[in-house]
């Protein structure tokens, strides 16, 4: 009997032993065949490492002598991972016992498809959506992220009415299932973005190099979210705008990016303008920040970015429209309101 591909379930960890105490034992009862958990240690400075040696001492621990962030710390650790797939996995998720198998399951019947994720609902709500991914990402063509089931800040309920398996254009970080050999083909995430859009960036990369992302709702995972950063924090916006910037200016062929670029620095205005007004000076500041460190990244770092190897690929998961527009002016509140004609 052949044996099961081996997957190696990755958690990075920053301080996060509150999390690695609640949610490591639904990890360990998974009941697939041949999987391995590592945790990576971003360098934390609370006692999660002794938490972990003293009550998970089989777990192997990768230890990292800084911080590098999401992008940079996940790079490192899985330089050091031998695995046939990679499940890049958020340490505030709680999963189901047969929460890998499904995943196993479809990319090892396409071969062209390299990354999926499971079906993301609130750990707090069940039966609602979760923000980071919910039932797959989308994108739309000013370079706006949105999911299944998840617009902007609304998340629905889930009636299963996105429990269809098919391709989408992003699979969310918090839950990441990806083929080993493509993450290192594609030299992994782009360091510079540090944390927060860098799982975009890297599936846009693979669908560009003709392969695949799918969601895989037959798995169910349960998110707390918010782990590492808040929603609302000044940092998290900062990160968003100037990793969104960047990663437009990398991926879209030079007929889009004279164009594109422009008319989201004057949505991003209107943004920030709207932040003020409401009284968010802290929204405002780092929406600006976020533009010139991006002008900052073109004039000087450009070199240390990770760029698409090929951009011959077919987009799966791509609004050709302005989402923004869709949602608050037409008042288009669900997914399935946005893209129901969009053929």
């Amino acid at each position: 009997m052949p044996t099961s591909p081996k997957v190696a379930v990755v958690i990075l960890n920053w301080n996060g032993r509150k999390h690695l105490e609640k949610f490591l034992p639904s990890v360990m009862a998974a009941t697939y065949s041949n999987y391995e958990i590592i945790i990576a240690d971003n360098r934390s400075t609370d006692d999660s490492i002794f938490f972990l040696q003293q009550q998970f001492p089989s777990i192997r621990i990768i230890r990292l002598d800084k911080n590098y962030g999401f992008a940079g710390g996940y790079n490192k650790a899985l330089a050091q991972v031998t695995s046939d797939y990679y499940m890049i996995l958020n340490s505030d998720v709680e999963v189901q016992p047969r929460w890998l198998e499904p995943m196993v399951e479809l990319l090892e019947g396409n071969d062209s498809i390299a990354a999926c994720q499971p079906k993301i609902l609130s750990y707090d709500n069940r039966d609602q959506f979760e923000y980071a991914g919910a039932a797959g990402g989308w994108l739309d063509k000013y370079g706006y992220p949105f999911a299944r089931g998840r617009v902007f800040d609304i998340c629905e309920e889930d009636h299963k009415q996105y429990n269809k398996t098919e391709p989408i254009f992003w699979a969310s970080g918090a839950s990441l299932f990806i083929r080993a050999s493509v993450f290192l083909e594609l030299n992994g995430f782009d360091e510079y973005f540090f944390a927060h859009q860098e799982e975009i960036d890297l599936c846009w990369r693979i669908q560009l190099a003709g392969h695949k992302i799918y969601s895989c709702p037959e798995s169910v995972v349960y998110h707390v979210g918010g782990g590492t950063l808040p929603k609302t924090n000044s940092l998290k916006t900062y990160l968003n705008f100037r990793n969104n910037r960047i990663m437009l200016s990398k991926n879209l062929p030079f007929s889009k990016k004279i164009w594109v670029l422009p008319v989201r620095c004057f949505l991003d205005g209107i943004s920030a303008w709207k932040g003020l007004v409401s009284g968010d000076g802290g929204y405002f500041i780092a929406i600006i920040r976020a533009h010139l460190a991006f002008l900052k990244w073109w004039l000087l770092y450009k070199k240390k970015s990770v760029f698409p190897k090929t951009k011959q690929g077919k987009l799966s998961g791509y609004l050709p429209k302005n989402i923004a527009w869709l949602h608050f002016v037409n008042k288009k509140k669900y997914f399935s309101q946005i893209v129901e004609n969009n053929d």
